[in-house]
């Protein structure tokens, strides 16, 4: 084997394995508000109101539905390596409560060690009813279609009563 065949061979392993291991990176992405603390800091309860936080930190991610009026606004920062699923490095969530005149009564912030993780029990969910096997759900509706009883038939020209094209009597 020539030399300049070998050097080329090499090269393209040596590419080959580098283009492999490209795909275990680690992958970074923030999610939802970009937290800019000399900002949330000039916010002080008892001097702002609803309109100044809205200027300042913008429409919150989400606000409170029942109860004291509150908004809130989620930050998280997530890392995933290859094909695994998303892990969460970091989050902060920023309440702002506002009294009943509108204005800034408390701003807390909540982060990750708050936040519960919560994951379905079982692999199945339990229904009420008969169990069907695979084949019976795929093929159950054979000849159900048009029998007796069903609803099949009676239509239009199918001799059937009360039909717009039945008998005429």
């Amino acid at each position: 084997m020539h030399p300049i065949c070998s050097r080329l061979m090499l090269v393209a392993g040596a590419a080959a394995i580098l283009a492999g291991l490209g795909g275990c990176s680690r992958v970074r992405t923030h999610q939802g508000y970009q937290i800019d603390k000399l900002v949330v800091d000039s916010i002080s309860p008892g001097v702002d109101n609803k309109a100044s936080v809205e200027g300042a930190l913008g429409r919150p991610s989400f606000a409170s539905q029942f109860g004291p009026e509150e908004w809130y606004y989620v930050s998280r920062d997530m890392r995933q390596l290859a094909f695994k699923q998303p892990r969460v490095v970091d989050q902060t969530i920023l309440r702002v409560r506002f009294d009943a005149a509108g204005n800034v009564s408390t701003i807390d912030r909540i982060g990750k060690e708050q936040v519960a993780n919560i994951g379905p029990v079982k692999d199945k969910t339990e229904t009420l009813g008969r169990q069907r096997t695979l084949f019976q759900d795929i093929f159950g509706n054979i000849g159900a279609v048009g029998a007796g009883g069903m609803g099949g038939g009676g239509g239009p020209g199918s001799g059937g009563q009360g039909g717009a094209g039945g008998s005429g009597q």
